[in-house]
């Protein structure tokens, strides 16, 4: 039997012990298996690496697509670029290779999301984390130009900053924070929804719940919404293709 899994914190939520199972069941896979692994410290990798011989690779979910680079002892070019991994493949010897399959996911998810007339606009990106690397990255691939939005002044401007003309200049906003994630499904990041109209695109990379709080209250204003499910499947078949299909 081999092993997949998802190494996260809190990761009870996750669609993707679902996926994988329901994806062995339809094609017949019967030497595959994907479990969670809810880690309280990335620290505690090594050890579940020892107690779990037959792992031969892991998704890597909030707040951890960072803090792992330490654990890696060889990264594919992209990853590193961004500097952030949710993809490991762990070899016989228990050394693991980094790689990032949130680009091909949310590049191809955001060019069905916005047609092709409206990308020329500006995005803010809601949370610095790991999470927002990959979406930085695709957005410069794709000529979007965008503003960071954090806590932290030192990472870009700051909520409080969200005022009339700043929204009116963003018309895409994206958001990487875990902020609505199931079970805490009325949390909500803290924008001026009043400024939001028909004009704007609103993409949660959260998919459980399917509409977050801030989809909804998005929708509420009129703007179209799209959550991160259709992500999550794209960057879990590129993983199973870097797993090697079985």
């Amino acid at each position: 039997m081999k092993k997949l899994g998802l190494i996260g914190k809190d990761i009870d939520y996750s669609f993707s012990k679902q996926y994988f199972t329901n994806k062995f069941a339809m094609a017949g896979i019967t030497n595959w298996s994907y479990e969670l692994y809810s880690l309280d410290q990335i620290s505690q990798l090594p050890k579940l690496l020892e107690s779990e011989p037959d792992l031969v690779g892991l998704n890597v979910t909030i707040p951890y697509k960072k803090e792992v680079l330490k654990y890696v002892h060889s990264i594919e070019d992209t990853a590193l670029r961004i500097g952030a991994v949710n993809t490991l493949s762990i070899g016989p010897d228990k050394k693991l290779t980094g790689a990032n399959t949130d680009v091909i996911g949310f590049k191809r998810s955001l060019l069905g999301f916005i047609p092709d007339a409206q990308r020329n606009i500006r995005a803010l990106v809601l949370g610095t984390g790991g999470a927002s690397q990959a979406i930085t990255f695709v957005l410069k691939e794709l000529d979007i130009p965008f503003t960071m939005v954090s806590r932290s002044k030192a990472k870009g401007i700051v909520y409080d900053e969200l005022d009339q003309d700043v929204m009116s200049a963003h018309r895409l906003i994206i958001n990487t924070t875990p902020l609505g994630t199931f079970p805490m499904v009325e949390e909500c990041v803290d924008l001026p929804f009043e400024y939001i109209d028909a004009s704007y695109f609103l993409y949660d990379l959260i998919y459980n719940p399917a509409k977050s709080l801030f989809l909804r209250r998005g929708e509420e204003r009129g703007a179209k919404i799209k959550n991160g499910l259709e992500m999550l499947e794209i960057q879990a078949e590129a993983a199973w293709d870097i797993w090697g299909n079985g």
